[in-house]
């Protein structure tokens, strides 16, 4: 576990992503799309956060307004307490180099017509690292950490499996050798035993690289395996944070209850009591007064209609923004 008593390598401070819908008819003009509805966290050097949620919750914009893949309608973003967001275009390519995405498909984010090693070195091309010899030397040798031949340099994206393409984007994130990765999804797409390949390899690029870690995911086993710690998102808002042990042997939110026992137990005969949540995960375009997830909430009081729950820390670096405990 990292050292807490340091100062974090990132922080997000109050993020939002807001999305304006235009639609046909007049009172539809205004309205927004609450994506990303303030959220916070803290990253600390050589640590993996696990962000995880159900389908459509925001976990993905979350971390593309890190980067400013799309641009953040509020909050902060602080990259060694400096606010990233407020940098110029030219100021952030500096940062860039710090921060690398892996997206969840890597076939659709390499170029079809470019062999994958210059695709690899065109970031170290971009950032004037080494000459012509020295960046295709520093390409052979990440294909070599990621588990990719020399000669794989010359080959076309198509002539790769799923897995092979995914370490082609570990690759990519990791040639210009950055401090932070946010991870998208990135073994969603794979067959099991290709995705614990993948996984072992993260946590191996991790220790020999002192990486931090955003690894965003909606399997719940997956983010106990590679996280120190887990947020846990609902419509746009993280719910709950802690420690992975802890949140696993005690979740207190409702909602993280529910999708903690829709995890299947690795033992025959034993299972987890189902708790079954009713109704529709409501539309972010229309989100709930209070607590959002009030509308599907089986200990739902009065106040949390009305009231929207406050981040309250119940113990050592474990919160909840819920009624019930405030």
């Amino acid at each position: 576990m990292p050292n807490q008593k340091t100062e974090p390598i990132l922080e997000v401070k109050g993020l939002k992503k807001y999305f304006k819908v235009k639609g046909l008819r007049r009172k539809s003009r205004n309205h927004q799309v609450k994506a990303v509805d303030d959220v916070s966290f803290t990253l600390h050097k050589g640590e993996t956060l696990g962000l995880v949620g159900e389908s459509g919750c925001g976990k993905s914009t979350t971390g593309r307004a890190i980067l400013r893949l799309i641009e953040p309608s509020e909050g902060r973003v602080l990259y060694r307490n400096e606010d990233i967001l407020q940098k110029s275009n030219k100021g952030f390519r500096k940062v860039q180099k710090e921060m690398q995405m892996v997206f969840q498909d890597p076939f659709s984010s390499l170029n079809p017509r470019i062999r994958i090693g210059e695709s690899i070195k065109e970031s170290l091309t971009i950032h004037s690292i080494g000459n012509r010899k020295e960046r295709e030397e520093i390409v052979i040798n990440i294909l070599d950490k990621v588990g990719l031949r020399p000669d794989h340099y010359y080959r076309f994206p198509h002539e790769f499996s799923g897995g092979q393409r995914q370490r082609i984007g570990l690759a990519r994130a990791l040639v210009a050798n950055p401090s932070i990765l946010i991870l998208d999804e990135p073994v969603s797409g794979l067959d099991v035993s290709i995705q614990s390949q993948i996984l072992n390899l993260l946590q191996d690029l991790q220790d020999e690289f002192k990486l931090t870690s955003l690894f965003i995911s909606h399997d719940m086993s997956v983010v106990r395996h590679i996280s120190d710690r887990v947020g846990v998102m609902y419509l746009g808002k993280v719910m709950e944070e802690a420690d992975t042990d802890t949140l696993f042997s005690n979740p207190v939110h409702p909602y993280t209850q529910a999708l903690l026992s829709a995890v299947p137990v690795p033992k025959i005969g034993k299972k987890r009591e189902r708790i079954i949540l009713k109704g529709e995960i409501p539309s972010p375009l229309n989100p709930p007064t209070g607590c959002i997830f009030h509308t599907r909430c089986p200990y739902a009081m009065d106040i949390c209609k009305s009231k929207v729950p406050e981040k309250i820390q119940i113990q050592d670096r474990h919160t909840v923004a819920c009624h019930l405990y405030s």
